[in-house]
């Protein structure tokens, strides 16, 4: 059983004793203390909630409902709903704050409380750890019967959500309807298999075909849009003639695409694309964390603009862009962040603008890719025992690399020219994330295979 508390919110495996999971009990505590933080911030009593759905999703929705009833915070309720669906409502309702259930790209056992500002932002760490403070002290107080609050449940924030999308200036619903695109859709059986479709018809396209659509919480694979778990997509497109393929993750904020022929489109591509189409009809900056594709950086100089590289974390890369005034930005995982609509990964806003792109440039998707500069990303993991000291191996791998250019705002960054290996410790999982990047799948698996060398020499020594 797993409780991890971070900048990504609460998170944990359900099941087991209390504390050492996400247990009811653990769900009371930590919504009573986000409640009691974001009431005592705002100076407002309304708290919007929304879930995706997983099978744990509305037993902890009733918890959370329960709890914030009882601080006396009045509750709207999305029911079903993604995470940029619930960011778009807060400011909307002039909210407290906002509460999505998910654990986003995790596996059916995991469920999580995801905490956003009243902006429908996501807290920052040090809002964060006032949060965790109020839990573990129990500093929270419960209003008396008669000021118990309330419960509304709005299930009108799909087509809002939809609206604010195709109201924007770089979406063109005439170009996509008039592409006729042929789409196939995996949504993982959550959420996404209630907004995508809604999405695409209001988009004018009318040859849709579902896969794993049913928002019932059984997972058909991995719920992580990568190409491992996209096999079954691959095929439907290929099977069906279909123009592409388009995966989302259970909370509908990471967005993947497979080409005309199979060929995996690259989730750290969903980015890239979409940022040189903004580029292209806006001028300005772009972000996205250390983690992600230089393509981004190698696109946005060649519109004059300039790139930043901001520490992994939703937060962090949403603070970079505001400190930049960037147009686009996002993460390598396939999310994009785009503010004229809201500063949230979004794989709605993503899907829009990625099939406008595509319907302008009249371009099959295996030929879009073919524009965009190859770069591949080796993607490895340590797992951490027990008494690891993190800090000391990175600074050991850090003195080693030390003629070299690096960053150490997240973990060790280091730089081979316009190759690079990024070692950090995963926000949501107990392993150290090891990415590399290089102009060949091979290249980019040897520098990865070279720096886990190191790590291994180096814990040997200890």
């Amino acid at each position: 059983m797993t409780l991890i508390k971070s900048i990504s919110g609460i998170r944990g495996t359900i099941g087991g004793k209390a504390g050492e999971g996400l247990s009811p009990l653990d769900v009371v505590k930590f919504t009573s203390a986000f409640g009691t933080w974001a009431a005592k911030r705002s100076g407002k009593k309304k708290i919007v909630i929304g879930r995706d759905a997983r099978l744990s999703g509305e037993m902890v929705n009733n918890l959370v409902i329960g709890t914030l009833q009882g601080l006396g915070i009045d509750v709207i309720d999305l029911g079903l709903s993604t995470t940029p669906t619930v960011e778009i409502a807060v400011p909307k309702e002039a909210a407290a704050g906002g509460i999505i259930i998910t654990a986003s790209h995790n596996p059916k056992q995991w469920n999580a409380l995801k905490l956003l500002n009243n902006d429908g932002e996501f807290i920052s760490d040090a809002d964060g750890k006032e949060v965790l403070d109020i839990a573990e002290a129990s500093d929270f107080e419960f209003a008396d019967v008669d000021d118990l609050g309330k419960v509304t449940r709005d299930n009108s924030y799909c087509d809002k959500h939809i609206a604010d999308v195709l109201a924007l200036p770089l979406v063109d619903k005439d170009a996509v309807a008039k592409a006729n695109l042929s789409v196939v859709i995996d949504c993982v059986n959550s959420t996404g298999g209630i907004f995508v479709p809604a999405l695409l018809s209001a988009l004018g396209v009318k040859t849709v075909h579902k896969l794993f659509c049913e928002p019932d919480g059984h997972f058909p694979h991995n719920p992580e849009p990568l190409p491992e778990n996209l096999r079954d997509l691959s095929k439907e497109v290929v099977d069906k003639k279909a123009d592409l393929g388009i995966a989302v993750d259970p909370d509908v904020d990471r967005l993947a695409f497979v080409a005309e022929d199979g060929s995996m489109f690259g989730e750290e591509y969903t980015l890239v694309t979409v940022a040189d189409y903004v580029l292209q009809q806006t001028k300005g900056n772009t972000v996205s964390n250390l983690s992600s594709t230089r393509a981004l950086r190698d696109v946005t100089e060649k519109a004059g603009g300039t790139y930043q590289a901001a520490a992994v974390g939703e937060v962090n890369v949403v603070n970079k862009m505001k400190e930049t005034n960037a147009v686009i930005g996002g993460e390598g995982n396939g999310g994009v962040i785009y503010p004229e609509l809201h500063y949230g990964r979004d794989a709605l806003v993503g899907i829009a603008l990625f099939l406008t792109h595509l319907a302008k440039t009249g371009k099959a998707v295996s030929q879009l890719r073919a524009t965009y500069p190859s770069y591949h990303i080796s993607k490895n993991k340590i797992t951490l025992t027990e008494g690891m000291d993190i800090d000391a191996l990175l600074a050991k791998v850090e003195e080693k690399y030390k003629n070299q250019h690096y960053s150490t705002i997240d973990g060790l960054k280091i730089e081979f020219d316009k190759e690079w290996v990024h070692l950090r410790r995963s926000n949501t999982e107990p392993i150290i994330r090891i990415y590399s990047e290089a102009s060949s799948e091979q290249v980019a698996d040897s520098l990865a295979n070279k720096i886990i060398a190191d790590i291994k020499e180096i814990l040997q020594v200890q």
